[in-house]
């Protein structure tokens, strides 16, 4: 009896001295786990947005002192309510008027002087970080977080808008942003219902005079003439790279004039033409549009810049097709 019991306490620890590897291991991997679950809470909640360039980029909390070089930001910014975090804007930047006073800042200027006013951010688009990759590194290098974003579809904009919402810690501002959009937009929409398309207006709808260039089909502006009630004459027009704009010949463009109801252009920074213009353009006359006065301009920003405002120019389009008085239209007549 004594023998047997020796042999199965021999056995009993062996047997320990075998899987005690495999018990350190396990609990290991148990404390390991639990730490890497852990982890969300222990850093606070960290969140992730995705840029431009399609890479994540953790947020471990709002960015507090923001310098923004696209007008489109710094209007999110404040339709958001985040204005006190924004201590710096673009040379161009003009809207809303209660923030033009702020300093300015180009991404051609010495990052030097990004650097003295002490941002945590700098918020560009996609242009810039191609165009000056050395300028975006010295801020970095910094210190400075820089994040481009862009979006170039209305669907992308929504993500755009949740992207500033989680950078500065308005999340909610920013989910109320877009219920106030899709609730004016339905509105209009509804307005639309009952008009088939054979009594829609068809509309050409110019972005940049002087390379006859139109919008491509997935922009805003595209959406913006949709929305208001317009047929695009050019909805087969070539996107350029990953741009809001698209290539329409000058060819194409008189081929299709005798159908266009409608000549629309978008008058800005981009787009610096008046109707003068484009009524003296050489062939134009071949545009029924032309022929008959029914030339117009809408503010570039209400058309092209991803912000609420949007909303303005599908209104302010839909009463132009549909001919209720806008006096924020310019036209030939």
């Amino acid at each position: 009896m004594s023998a047997i019991k020796t042999t199965y306490s021999s056995a009993f620890t062996q047997l320990l001295r075998c899987i005690k590897p495999v018990l350190t291991m396990m609990a290991t991997l148990g404390i390991l786990a639990f730490l890497l679950l852990s982890v969300p809470a222990m850093a606070g909640g960290v969140k992730t947005i995705v840029d431009s360039s399609g890479q994540a980029r953790p947020v471990a909390k709002p960015f507090t002192r923001i310098i923004s070089l696209y007008s489109a930001h710094t209007e999110n910014l404040c339709s958001l309510g985040a204005e006190k975090q924004l201590i710096g804007i673009s040379l161009s930047d003009d809207y809303p008027p209660a923030i033009t006073g702020r300093p300015r800042f180009s991404y051609r200027e010495d990052p030097e002087k990004f650097i003295a006013l002490q941002p945590d951010l700098v918020l560009v688009r996609p242009m810039i970080e191609r165009s000056y990759p050395q300028f975006i590194d010295k801020l970095k290098q910094a210190g400075i977080a820089v994040i481009s974003l862009q979006p170039n579809s209305v669907k992308e904009m929504f993500g755009y808008w949740h992207s500033l919402g989680i950078l500065t810690g308005r999340e909610a501002q920013a989910q109320e942003m877009i219920t106030v959009f899709q609730t004016r937009l339905k509105v209009v929409q509804d307005g639309l219902k009952n008009v088939p398309d054979d009594q829609r207006p068809k509309v050409y709808f110019q972005s940049i005079h002087k390379k006859m260039k139109t919008f491509a089909p997935e922009s805003i502006g595209t959406f913006v003439l949709k929305e208001a009630g317009g047929i695009n004459i050019a909805a087969d027009a070539e996107q350029v790279r990953a741009t809001n704009i698209a290539v329409f010949g000058k060819e194409q463009l008189l081929s299709r004039g005798p159908e266009i109801d409608i000549f629309l252009a978008q008058h800005g920074r981009m787009n610096p033409v008046d109707i003068d213009t484009i009524l003296k353009e050489p062939g134009f006359a071949a545009i029924k549009a032309v022929r008959e006065g029914q030339v117009f301009l809408i503010e570039e920003a209400l058309v092209s810049r991803p912000t609420l405002r949007i909303l303005n120019g599908i209104e302010q389009l839909n009463a132009l097709f549909y001919r209720r008085h806008d006096k924020n239209l310019q036209s030939s007549l």
